[in-house]
């Protein structure tokens, strides 16, 4: 007898060939009554957003499947773990509404609305079941060299033809009815004869159109057109800085900030203290209307203990000396350079600091305050002062005539210098001055003082 043969295990690492195809056995609904004829187009976006995570999910699902393997290549199950994948998302997206709508109120749940989030779910699901057991205990799963080679083998596969793109779309569009219970992202009319469906494609508003824009080749329902045509890079579309350019979208934000007329710029004197900004095209229009600020900001870095008022008046004076040769000067250097040049034949600056502007105010203000509050206090005793003067001279008088008296008859010796008429009528007048002044300072002291003199002459 001959001996058993044995079959040798695969050494090739390319997939086979997509030669037989899965396509879920639940196509039609037989079991609804009604019209016959379904539109049943999806959304085209989503469907192909969905159909390019279908080969990565399967590539997935074959590298941790054979990890470890001495004898198996992810190529040598690709074929029936594309079959496995089909089953397993057709069978989930069926019973997935009924089972979230269960599932919604429950802690931990993890619910999705949006279709492509629900089917990816699913495909990673599919995915983490097909680890054999050196995946599932080694670190591989969290290394680089993994993520590699998942990406090869779906790059493979892609290459090969293994899972073409429109038999991915014609399962994609079945899972994906299945999960839209909104009926948000296809189209749920039905019709009773074929007619009746093939008018209504043209129009109907999820059909598919592609972008006419030069360079784009975007795919998008009708109902995405204005959403697209919003974002599409490949539109021309106006400056949107107003300069009279015409450049597509996704070149505007380069134009801008480099050579667009109308970029904002800062004023070339911005250094010395002007802060406006201005589109670079009107610089020079700006350096012609702010011209008596700028040779102000210049002044002001020049004499920095200057006021502004007196600063001001210098300006004024400059520019009548030289306004049209200042107004040539293009940045800070070129204008403080010809500034000082004018500034230096006119007569020196008085610098009247602000500082000293501030003290000289509060110094008049408390001496205003101070006068009005000593007239206010003064004005009762000035009155007693003007009552008593009359009387005050009558005394005076007396006392001038009774002095005089007493001096004439006493005579000096012969020994002595007599004193003359004139010498006693000065020191008269002086001691009425003296008396006269102590009466003002304080008029109840002379008061007094004159009556002890009345009392010491009686």
């Amino acid at each position: 007898m001959d001996p058993p043969t044995t079959k040798d295990p695969p050494t090739s690492t390319e997939p086979p060939a997509g030669d037989v195809e899965n396509v879920p056995e639940k196509i039609k609904d037989a079991k609804e009554a009604g019209p016959a004829f379904h539109c049943g187009i999806c959304d085209a976006e989503l469907l192909f957003k969905i159909t390019q995570a279908l080969l990565p999910g399967l590539a997935t699902a074959c590298v941790d499947n054979t990890t470890g393997g001495v004898f198996t290549s992810p190529g040598s199950v690709a074929a029936d773990l594309r079959k496995e994948l089909v089953e397993y998302l057709t069978q989930r997206t069926e019973t997935y509404v009924a089972e979230s709508v269960v599932l919604e109120g429950a802690p931990e749940a993890e619910v999705f609305d949006n279709p492509y989030d629900i089917i990816a779910f699913l495909i990673d699901e599919f995915a983490v079941s097909k680890r054999n057991l050196f995946s599932r205990v080694s670190a591989l799963l969290l290394s680089e060299r993994r993520e590699d080679s998942i990406d090869d083998f779906a790059h493979q596969m892609e290459i090969n033809g293994f899972w073409p793109v429109d038999k991915r779309e014609e399962i994609v569009q079945i899972l994906l009815k299945n999960v839209d219970a909104k009926n948000e992202y296809h189209c749920n009319m039905k019709f009773e004869t074929a007619e009746e469906l093939s008018l209504h494609m043209p129009t109907c508003s999820f059909r598919v159109m592609t972008c006419e824009n030069e360079g784009c080749d975007a795919r998008f329902s009708a109902n995405k057109s204005e959403k697209h045509d919003s974002i599409c890079p490949f539109k021309i579309i106006p400056c949107e800085q107003k300069c009279p350019a015409f450049l597509l979208r996704h070149e505007m934000d380069r134009h801008c900030i480099t050579v667009c007329p109308m970029k904002l710029v800062n004023c070339p004197f911005f250094s010395v203290g002007c802060k406006a900004t201005v589109p670079s095209c009107k610089i020079e229009e700006h350096q012609s209307e702010e011209l008596h600020y700028h040779i102000l900001y210049v002044l002001q870095g020049m004499y920095k203990e200057a006021s502004e008022e007196v600063l001001k008046e210098r300006v004024d004076q400059i520019e009548e000396r030289a306004a049209g040769r200042l107004a040539n000067a293009k940045n800070v250097r070129s204008l403080t350079s010809k500034v000082k040049d004018v500034d230096a034949k006119l007569p020196p600056l008085v610098i009247k600091t602000k500082k000293k502007e501030e003290e000289t105010s509060e110094t008049e203000a408390k001496t205003e305050s101070v006068e009005g509050s000593g007239t206010n206090e003064n004005a009762g005793g000035t009155k007693e002062v003007e009552a008593a003067s009359p009387s005050l001279e009558a005394k005076l008088r007396s006392l001038v005539s009774e002095t005089e008296t007493k001096d004439h008859e006493a005579m000096p010796s012969s020994q002595e210098v007599p004193l003359s008429n004139k010498d006693s009528e000065e020191e008269a007048s002086e001691t009425v001055v003296k008396d006269a002044e102590a009466t003002t300072e304080n008029p109840v002291k002379d008061s007094e003082v004159n009556t002890k003199n009345e009392t010491n002459e009686d």
